[in-house]
């Protein structure tokens, strides 16, 4: 199928052909009849893309400070690096969509095949669409008509943040399409409205619908003709839709506000407010969110909790419904709004001239007949079939930005790409010359060629899709965590005993050169006859907290998703075994999501360990510091940049470029599988008893959190102990 793509980097917009995306639990597959091309949305995107980086810099200095920051963290040459690589990542464009449901997923019982329907999908011949953003189309609703019910939604949202009563006058800025909708539901709501804009055409369709309007291209003082028309009281509430860089706008919304009047603003306008200008007044000022009370929320659209309508009436689902019933019941009239219907295929006419376009709503037609296979074989890139082939199940940020680079650069056999909605996958498929792209992962799973399955999806999936590339016979590359979960570690390890296979997860800190060398001088292979104590601080970062990560359901939370990494890390250093963990964390009751804790291990052969993960750190200072005591010796690891050693004859530096270990640890990879010979025994990267050890405590860490005392890593799956055992062996 095909879908319409925005480049970030050029500017440049094109369709490609991406594999049709796999329904999951909660959402719901749909075939596009229409999608509406919202040009104010679009138009910004296609602009940013075609400036210059100096431009686009100037555009997001919020951006620019981060970079800064991360400059100075982390080099200059890995910054720039991902910057293009965030750049580089094309954008899907659309975000109004009419269209037939071809299947539903788990869980969606009030929808069925067949069903038209509404939804923010893309432009694309096939959509996903989590439950909560689509709505049925009454049967009297067109599907030209129905393509506004998303966009509708966007201003029928500002209006009940606006909290209008019957009477009230209230001003429009912006007459562009979601400005003329929101005006015609203001009518309907029964308020005065007057509508302001610097295009004539637009004032003119406007007044079409009983709007009183204002050109201000005409020299007219905006704000003085809105005291005129209210009697000197000024506007009870302001609406702004429009698109302005600068600050006049909020300033004229201000000045023809009546005293405690309402300002909602829904388009983008520069933000710097005159204090003086709502404090005579007493003016509230509201910026609103996209379609309603739902959007954004992890809960409500990927895990399909709607929230109860007894106290929260307007969802974003429930104001789709009301625009649809206004369309129904021909209340609302978006007919004169249609500039033109354009082919998918022709696309060009629209975005062509998207600058300097005078429309107000185009649409896009989709064919009937649409190729859906679920799995794309890029024609210019041709396969050639040798040893140790790799499938990739996981198109995200860091497969993109981290191990997609670092295999292309170890030569690895990479044949198949996966991922859930399938664009992600074919991009990544183009970039990186990987044959093929899917948006069933099965299809790797049941590919023969494939020995190798690389693993980097959402956490909670990490360990099923473990168990059945074990049971496909697959040797499987995981990235950490394993398991978000206690229940999950048994079959982990019964598929491994069973399958021959072996099973190795990211955990690269081990493999960077820096490691290595600490290694070597702490005493190789015989490290672990002696204990020593390491402290490692990390400087993690804030993430939202709405972020899936800290969802222990799907993220399992920071602490078993990242410091995972630095228990591997001191295992790897003391050469031993994890026996006990005790967890503290900041604040007067932290839980499983906290994500400033300290953790204390002890270990088999005497060694400590202590993991300092805190998240509330400059930007400015280093992510992470390794330090180890042994024998009147010390080791200092900044960043993984720079090693300092006291005490040591023959050393006492060694600094570099910033290298983690994902190179070093997927090129051991690739030559594990790569000869048929060595991907016949179960040979790992990391001992699989030490992976099963990592996991453990960091389970028995979060149990410890809860219980607030040490815990015995042994404990942690009691029923596994005997299967440990022979893993081990």
């Amino acid at each position: 199928m095909k879908q319409l793509l925005q480049n970030l980097k050029t500017g440049q917009t094109y369709l490609e052909d991406v594999p049709t995306p796999r329904v999951r639990r909660g959402q719901v597959l749909i075939q596009t009849r229409r999608s509406l091309v919202s040009l104010g949305t679009e138009r910004m995107l296609v602009e940013f893309g075609k400036a210059n980086l100096i431009a686009k810099a100037r555009q997001q200095p919020d951006r620019v400070k981060q970079v800064l920051e991360k400059i100075q963290s982390d080099g200059l040459m890995p910054t720039l690096e991902a910057v293009f690589r965030k750049l580089d990542q094309p954008l899907p464009l659309g975000y109004c969509n009419v269209g037939t449901v071809l299947a539903v997923g788990e869980d969606v019982t009030d929808l069925h095949i067949g069903d038209r329907v509404v939804s923010n999908g893309h432009h694309a011949e096939i959509v996903c669409v989590p439950r909560n953003l689509v709505a049925p189309v009454p049967a009297t609703v067109s599907d030209d008509e129905a393509t506004f019910a998303v966009i509708g939604a966007i201003g029928a949202h500002g209006i009940r943040l606006l909290n209008t009563t019957f009477g009230e006058t209230v001003v429009v800025i912006g007459l562009g399409l979601i400005g003329l909708l929101t005006a015609q539901l203001l009518r309907l709501d029964g308020c005065c409205v007057i509508g302001i804009d610097i295009d004539e055409s637009k004032c003119l369709l406007a007044e079409q619908q009983g709007i009183k309007t204002l050109n201000a291209a005409t020299g007219l003082d905006s704000v003085k003709a809105v005291l005129s028309l209210t009697n000197q009281i000024g506007a009870d509430g302001v609406i702004i839709t429009a698109s302005a860089k600068s600050d006049e706008l909020i300033s004229q919304a201000t000045r023809m506000s009546r005293k405690r009047g309402r300002i909602v603003l829904v388009g983008v306008v520069g933000l710097t407010l005159n204090r003086a200008d709502f404090y005579e007044k007493e003016l509230t000022f509201q910026v609103s969110c996209s379609y309603g009370p739902g959007r954004y929320d992890e809960t409500y659209e990927r895990q399909g909790n709607d929230y109860p309508l007894s106290y929260v009436r307007w969802t974003a689902n429930r104001n789709f419904q009301a625009v649809l019933q206004f369309l129904e019941n021909r209340q609302l009239n978006v007919v004169p709004f249609i500039t033109d219907k354009v082919p998918l295929a022709d696309f060009g006419k629209i975005y062509g001239d998207i600058k300097s376009s005078q429309r107000i709503a185009s649409l896009l037609t989709y064919p009937e007949c649409v190729d859906m296979s679920p799995v794309i074989r890029l024609r210019e890139i041709q396969y050639v079939a040798r040893d140790g082939a790799i499938g990739l199940i996981g198109a995200g940020n860091f497969t993109g930005n981290v191990l997609l680079p670092a295999l292309k650069s170890t030569g690895a056999n990479l044949k198949s790409i996966a991922s859930a909605n399938g664009l992600n996958a074919t991009l990544l498929a183009k970039k990186y010359g990987i044959a093929h792209s899917t948006a069933d992962y099965r299809q790797t799973l049941n590919d023969s060629d494939v020995e190798l399955c690389i693993i980097t999806t959402r956490h909670n999936s990490h360990a099923h899709l473990t168990v059945e590339a074990l049971r496909a016979g697959k040797h499987v590359f995981v990235e950490k965590p394993l398991a978000i979960y206690e229940h999950e570690l048994l079959p982990i390890i019964e598929a491994q005993q069973e399958s021959g296979r072996f099973v190795t997860v990211g955990f690269n800190r081990r493999f960077s050169p820096y490691a290595q060398k600490m290694k070597m001088l702490l005493g190789g292979k015989r490290s672990g006859e002696i204990p020593m104590n390491v402290t490692i601080t990390v400087n993690a970062g804030f993430i939202s907290a709405n972020s899936w990560v800290h969802d222990r359901a799907i993220g399992g939370g920071r602490l078993l998703g990242e410091a995972c990494h630095f228990v591997d890390l001191i295992t790897f250093l003391t050469g031993s075994y994890v026996t006990s963990v005790c967890t503290s964390a900041m604040g007067l009751h932290p839980d499983e999501r906290s994500d400033s804790a300290s953790l204390s291990l002890r270990y088999e052969n005497g060694s400590t360990g202590v993991i300092n993960y805190f998240s509330n750190g400059s930007k400015a200072y280093a992510k992470e510091r390794v330090e180890v005591y042994s024998q009147e010796r010390t080791l200092v690891l900044d960043n993984f940049r720079q090693l300092t050693g006291y005490g040591f004859k023959g050393f006492s530096h060694m600094s570099g470029r910033q290298n983690k270990g994902h190179v070093e640890q997927l090129k051991r990879l690739v030559e594990l599988v790569g000869s048929r010979q060595n991907a016949e025994h179960t040979s790992a990267l990391i001992p699989f008893a030490e992976i099963i050890n990592t996991t453990q405590t960091m389970l028995a860490a979060l149990q410890s959190l809860r219980e607030i005392r040490w815990i015995n890593v042994a404990d942690i799956g009691m029923a596994q102990r005997s299967a440990l055992v022979l893993a081990a062996s």
